[in-house]
């Protein structure tokens, strides 16, 4: 599955809201900094979709706040 997501850094809490079929809206604590809230964002997703991080992989926009995600 591939999913596209908006990433909000130094939020005060960490969530995933869903915005459309395949477009969601992740909060993290973690600021942008030395790669810390890419592993917040993968941290939360395998959380929220029950899979083990190992399974989530950025695939685009590494360093944006738009990121396409794949999920095995």
């Amino acid at each position: 599955m591939v999913i596209r997501i908006k990433v909000q850094t130094r939020a005060s809490v960490e969530k995933v809201e869903q915005l459309d079929l395949d477009e969601y809206k992740v909060w993290v604590t973690a600021p942008a900094h030395d790669n810390q809230a890419n592993e917040a964002v993968i941290d939360i997703l395998s959380d929220y979709f029950d899979v083990s991080p190992s399974k989530i992989r950025i695939r685009s926009g590494y360093k944006s706040t738009h990121k396409l995600i794949e999920i095995d």
